[in-house]
């Protein structure tokens, strides 16, 4: 693998990319990029445009980088495509031991960093919001617990996708979406 610098004007965001970055998400990378620099390049193909690294080159772009570091792929056709779709859903895909995670992020909270510098600026205060007490089914063992999210429309699709998702790991879970119309 050849890491190469080059100019940020060169490289084209791939206009098929599925994944969306918002505000939060790009400002995650920037304060990443701002606190660590680049530690992995963008991947782009032949012509310049990028196979992975879209919110990385939209973040080097808003901090005023003139250059980044890529490196080229040589796939081509459907596998490209499904590199650049591997490449943010694998990590999705991972979950958070929350317990050493809490452990980790107070460690660095303890030293003063800036943990929106890495998206995390808002754990602890997630951390202290309650659910309601679960309501025991007295027809069976289950547990019902509602709870209520609150979006913007055209988030809606993602968010409901993600919940469900989620809580379709468990094998006894289900999820009931009811909402306003």
């Amino acid at each position: 693998m050849k890491i190469e610098k080059i100019s940020i004007d060169k490289l084209l965001l791939d206009p098929a990319n599925a994944r969306k970055h918002g505000k939060k998400n790009l400002d995650s990378i920037k304060g990443s990029l701002a606190k660590f620099g680049q530690q992995k390049p963008i991947v782009v193909n032949a012509d310049d445009v990028i196979v992975a690294g879209n919110g990385t080159l939209q973040a080097a772009k808003e901090l005023g980088w003139k250059e980044i570091n890529i490196v080229r792929t040589d796939l081509k056709g459907s596998d490209i495509t499904a590199f650049g779709i591997a490449d943010n859903r694998t990590s999705e895909l991972a979950e958070w031991d929350d317990d050493v995670l809490k452990e980790l992020l107070e460690g660095l909270k303890a030293e003063d960093f800036d943990l929106s510098a890495i998206g995390f600026d808002d754990f602890f205060e997630k951390q202290e919001e309650e659910i309601d007490i679960p309501i025991k089914d007295s027809e069976s063992s289950f547990v019902k617990a509602e709870l209520i999210v609150s979006f913007d429309e055209k988030d809606r699709f993602e968010i409901i996708n993600a919940i469900t998702e989620a809580i379709s790991r468990f094998s006894n879970a289900s999820v009931e979406c009811v909402g306003d119309e």
